[in-house]
């Protein structure tokens, strides 16, 4: 009569522990052990950041501001002088042809602030509307592939007609459109980097778009170097093209990710691209994908109570709706405004240097080699919270010693490029973060959101670096106080190193609860025995 009692229980407590595979658990049993040939593909996509940095800081030296000498046609000209507005024409004259710069061919050096900053503020304003207008899109209905494709061609086809910009007016445009494109670009590369291997190599795979990004910035000095003395319409010209080429490879190579298929319901797509993947890492598929099925199963139920596979803005909706997803993004998004701020900002502020305009941002860009160097060291051993405010507050504390720094000093150049590296590292870490905080169904969106957030910041930065060539505080200070204080809003944040990927909203509410459950009765037994020793 025991046995026949307590048999219901124990059966019903074993159908609660078997509990149906999570698609990360199902992705991993089939492609967990990343083979050279799949490796390869991920990071082909990482190579998309490289393209992207040049578009995002080609305009320092499209748009810099030549040097210029007094020709001796008139005694008031002066070498001392700061600006050369108040002479007349024929007493000055450009250190180099006018037509390698913006600012020199259009006539922009006595226009005014607003003016010289306009392409620059109009790339990063388009930016942050793309940001916001496409970031959806990958999650919903192009994915992870075609949403990149289309961004890079819009990208670099912008940018090839930027090279004919008739005047400065055209080019702002331009730049507008070329940065709506690419806000979306960096983001689907590492979301999709990551979501097409195993757990074993995601940590390298998201760190290789950092070296490849700068790889794109180190490229800059490089080829500005090479064209100093011609137009600044070749810059545009040979960073766009080589772009088409590499969407061709992409197209032909890259895989769409097997989770944003699962997680869309398309089932027979997913099972497709994993035998493919499968096969290139030499694993021949030859069960019947139960676990697939199940897998499926649990999301179709998910998707139905809480709508993750809803229209384009569905995935807005679902973290709107929910005050952890809405309190994380939140939190996110104002450090990584602080962040975008002095990593878009301190490449465009180093003519206030006072140094030679190639070495200093080859400075910089060799600043970013380190970080991705530490990023990819230490990610799977560090924890992303405590990291990314010592690094904003180590970016902060040497930004603010610029002000009172001696311009054209070695210490000030020092001081720049500690505060870029730690902003650097912080960057990185900010966009892992991220990944790692959200699930696979708004995981596109919510990165997309944090990458809008840092491109905020740059959308200031260039005022702000022209305003700071009169004083720098405007540059150097305010970098410093946003980055520094804004960095602690990650403290809201909950710890994700070590965690797996959830896959729907609602398993990451569910791990969620266990935790707290977990916790509490933790406490609740630490509670029982110290009564006892009482």
């Amino acid at each position: 009569m025991g046995d026949t009692a307590t048999a219901p229980l124990l059966t019903s407590h074993k159908a609660k522990l078997a509990k149906a595979p999570s698609i990360d658990d199902t992705v991993e049993t089939y492609i967990g052990a990343t083979g050279v040939i799949q490796l390869l593909k991920a990071l082909l996509l990482g190579f998309a950041w490289a393209f992207d940095a040049q578009q995002v800081f080609i305009s320092v030296f499209t748009d810099a501001e030549p040097r210029w000498h007094c020709t001796g046609g008139d005694g008031s000209c002066s070498p001392a002088m700061a600006s050369p507005c108040a002479l007349p024409p024929g007493a000055w004259a450009w250190d180099r042809p006018a037509e390698t710069s913006v600012v020199s061919e259009w006539a922009l050096k006595c226009a005014g602030p607003a003016l010289v900053s306009l392409p620059a503020s109009s790339f990063f304003a388009g930016c942050l509307a793309g940001g916001f207008l496409l970031t959806t899109l990958a999650d919903s209905v192009l994915g992870r592939k075609k949403m990149l494709l289309v961004s890079l061609v819009t990208m670099s086809v912008a940018g090839v007609l930027t090279a004919f910009a008739p005047n400065v007016w055209a080019y702002a445009a331009l730049r507008l459109v070329c940065g709506f494109a690419r806000s979306i670009v960096g983001t689907c590369a590492l979301v999709l980097s990551t979501e097409l291997v195993g757990k074993r190599w995601r940590d390298t795979v998201s760190v290789a778009g950092f070296f490849f990004s700068t790889f794109g910035f180190l490229s800059l000095p490089a080829l500005a170097y090479a064209f100093r003395d011609a137009s600044w319409r070749n810059l545009y010209f040979w960073t766009s093209v080589p772009t088409l080429c590499y969407c061709i490879l992409v197209y032909s190579l890259v895989d769409e990710s097997p989770r944003w298929l699962l997680v869309r319901g398309r089932k027979q797509d997913a099972i497709e691209t994993l035998r493919k993947i499968a096969a290139l890492n030499g694993n021949s598929i030859t069960s019947s994908f139960s676990m697939l099925h199940a897998a499926c199963t649990m999301q179709e139920d998910a998707a139905v109570g809480g709508g993750d596979a809803g229209g384009v803005f569905a995935t807005l909706q679902a973290m709107w709706e929910r005050p952890w997803a809405f309190r994380r993004l939140a939190a996110i998004m104002t450090a990584g405004f602080g962040v975008g701020m002095v990593y878009y900002g301190m490449p465009l502020n180093v003519g206030s240097l006072g140094s030679n305009l190639y070495l200093s941002v080859t400075y910089n860009a060799l600043a970013e080699l380190p970080s991705a160097t530490l990023t990819w060291l230490l990610i799977g051993r560090i924890n992303r919270r405590s990291s990314l405010i010592l690094l904003t507050v180590v970016s902060g504390a040497f930004s603010l010693a610029c002000i009172v720094i001696p311009e054209g000093s070695a210490a000030r150049m020092a001081s720049e490029i500690v505060s870029f590296s730690a902003t650097c590292t912080a960057f990185g870490i900010i966009l892992i973060y991220s990944i790692e905080l959200f699930p696979t169904a708004v995981r596109n969106s919510a990165v997309g959101l944090v990458r809008q957030a840092l491109v905020l910041g740059g959308v200031a930065a260039p005022v702000l670096v022209a305003l700071g060539r009169e004083r720098s505080f405007w540059s150097f200070g305010v970098f410093g106080l946003t980055v520094g204080c804004l960095g602690l809003f990650v403290a809201c944040l909950p710890e994700t190193r070590g965690r797996s990927m959830p896959d729907t909203m609602e398993e990451e509410e569910h791990k969620g609860e266990a935790t707290v459950a977990s916790c509490t009765a933790a406490a609740a037994i630490d509670t029982i025995s110290n009564s006892d020793l009482v």
